[in-house]
């Protein structure tokens, strides 16, 4: 790696030395910072995969349990327009290592059937309440999808800059500082050799 040749006085020897104690504490810090993002994320991988075990079969479920209601009705579709959209989902953030985690919820309400039940039946009714475990669970997933994308950008930042502060500032640093402190040395050894021939000249 190329030195660079700064001018080597006492003062550029303190000035890069503290530079890289400073370089020395950011890569620290971002080690940390990858690391507590790391073992979070793993947290959520590990949830997200029950996560979608657990919302396939609740998928086939409900789309089962509707075509029962199909089958016994006809198409229900004129009935389900009677079905009000979701209005209580809510968003709020939490900050781990100054990456924004989202904490998707869904205001819990007791279940009404929205239509009438002379146009219905049980199977219907089944299918209504595994289609609100499907949008709970749905709800779910999507806050820790969004979770794990946002923790892998912040760890692939993170990384980045350790990474650079890891093979190219510091050791930029250190070998400045190992030119500065022995040009530094070199010029101590030169004036002591120079005011020794004085002292020998004006001894003899």
């Amino acid at each position: 790696m190329a030195i660079t040749r700064i001018s080597p006085t006492k003062g550029n020897l303190l000035a890069t030395k503290k530079s890289l104690q400073l370089a020395k504490l950011g890569y620290d810090l971002m080690d940390r910072k990858r690391n507590v993002l790391v073992r979070e994320m793993m947290l959520l991988v590990d949830k997200v995969k029950n996560l979608r075990d657990e919302i396939t079969i609740a998928y086939e479920q409900a789309y089962l349990a509707l075509q029962q209601a199909n089958i016994s009705l006809g198409v229900v579709g004129e009935i389900a327009q009677s079905v009000t959209i979701e209005t209580g989902v809510k968003v709020v953030y939490r900050s781990v290592m100054g990456v924004e985690i989202p904490n998707v919820s869904m205001e819990e309400t007791k279940i009404i059937f929205e239509y009438g039940f002379e146009e219905s039946n049980s199977k219907l009714d089944e299918a209504t309440v595994k289609f609100i475990e499907v949008k709970r669970l749905t709800i779910l997933l999507s806050e820790v999808d969004n979770a794990i994308y946002r923790l892998a950008r912040a760890i692939q930042k993170t990384q980045k800059r350790a990474n650079a502060l890891r093979n190219i500032v510091l050791p930029q640093l250190k070998d400045e500082v190992k030119y500065i402190s022995e040009a530094l040395e070199e010029k101590e050894r030169e004036e002591f050799t120079r005011l020794k021939v004085i002292k020998n000249k004006k001894a003899s």
